[in-house]
C-alpha cells in the first residue's frame, strides 16, 4: 500500500514538473488569442470527460458541447469594441441562446432527446465552458498576464499545500463528499495559497512597479482558496453521482483535465470581479 501510495506520488510530482512550464509559457509569452485557443482546448477536453461521466446517466448532446468550446477561441476575436461587447455580454447571451437550441433538439427529434438529457448538457456548459471563459477574460484585461496568476496561485496553491499537509497531518476528515480531504489540509491549503500569493505580489510590485495592496491580496486570495476547495468538492459530487474515481487517466498521478483544473475554473468568475476592482 505504502509503494502505491509512493507511486502515486511520484507521478503527480512528474505530471506538474512536466505540464506547469506548457502553462507558464503559453500563459506568460503567448498573446490573448494564443490563450484562448490554450484555453479552448482544455476546455474541450474538460468537456469530453464530463460528457463520458454524465452518459452513465443520460444521453447528452455532445455536439453542442463541443461546439460551445469554439466560443471561447472566439472572445477576443474582432475589433476592439467588439471585443469589449462580447466580453461584457458573452455570458449573459449564451444561456438564452443554448436554451433556444437545445430545447429545438427536443422537438426536431420527437423527445427521444429528453429534458434530463439537455438539462445535464446545459449544465456542463454552464460548468466547463463559462467558468473557463472567465480565465481567458482575466487574461485579456490590462496587466491579465500577470493577473490570472493570481488565480492560479489560488487555485493551485492550495491544492497543493492541502495535499502535501493533508497527506502527512490530516487527522479530521471534512466531508464525505470526498473522504481524503481533511480539515487540516483545507486549513494548510488557504495559508499556502496566501503565502505564495504575497511572495508573488512582492515580486511583480518590486520588478513591474505595481502597487497592488497585500490586504487586498490576502483577504481575496483567502476567499478564492475557499471557493476553490468547494469547486474541488462539486467535482468529487459529481464523479460519486456517476460513480466514478476520476474523469480520466489523462494525468498521471492527477486522474483527467477536469480532476486538474476543477478549482481553477470554479473560482475564476470571482476571481474576474476581484481583479476587476485591484
Amino acid at each position: 500500500m505504502e509503494k502505491l501510495k509512493k507511486k502515486i506520488y511520484i507521478k503527480r510530482i512528474t505530471s506538474a514538473l512536466l505540464g506547469f512550464p506548457l502553462v507558464v509559457l503559453v500563459l506568460t509569452l503567448g498573446n490573448k488569442y494564443v490563450v484562448d485557443v490554450f484555453l479552448a482546448i482544455i476546455a474541450a477536453i474538460a468537456m469530453q470527460e464530463y460528457l463520458n461521466a454524465i452518459s452513465k446517466d443520460s444521453k447528452p448532446i455532445r455536439w453542442i458541447g463541443y461546439i460551445s468550446c469554439i466560443l471561447i477561441a472566439l472572445i477576443h476575436i474582432g475589433p476592439e469594441k467588439l471585443d469589449s461587447l462580447v466580453i461584457e455580454n458573452f455570458n449573459m447571451l449564451i444561456i438564452p441562446i443554448l436554451l433556444l437550441i437545445l430545447f429545438t433538439t427536443i422537438i426536431v427529434t420527437d423527445m427521444k432527446i429528453n429534458f434530463k438529457d439537455i438539462s445535464y448538457t446545459l449544465f456542463g456548459i454552464i460548468y466547463v465552458i463559462t467558468c473557463i471563459s472567465f480565465i481567458a477574460q482575466i487574461r485579456g484585461m490590462e496587466n491579465g498576464r500577470y493577473l490570472v496568476w493570481f488565480a492560479i496561485i489560488a487555485a493551485w496553491g492550495t491544492d497543493t499545500f492541502a495535499y502535501i499537509i493533508g497527506k502527512r497531518f490530516g487527522k479530521h476528515k471534512f466531508s464525505e463528499v470526498s473522504p481524503k480531504k481533511s480539515i487540516e489540509g483545507c486549513i494548510a491549503g488557504i495559508v499556502g495559497a496566501v503565502i505564495i500569493a504575497l511572495i508573488y505580489t512582492y515580486a511583480i510590485n518590486s520588478i513591474k512597479g505595481f502597487e497592488y495592496s497585500y490586504i487586498y491580496i490576502t483577504i481575496f486570495t483567502i476567499i478564492l482558496s475557499i471557493i476553490g476547495q468547494i469547486g474541488d468538492f462539486a467535482a468529487s459530487s459529481i464523479k460519486r453521482y456517476v460513480d466514478v474515481k476520476d474523469y480520466s487517466n489523462l494525468i498521471p498521478g492527477h486522474g483527467g483535465m477536469l480532476d486538474r483544473i476543477d478549482s481553477l475554473m470554479f473560482l475564476a468568475p470571482f476571481a474576474y470581479v476581484f481583479l476587476t476592482m485591484i
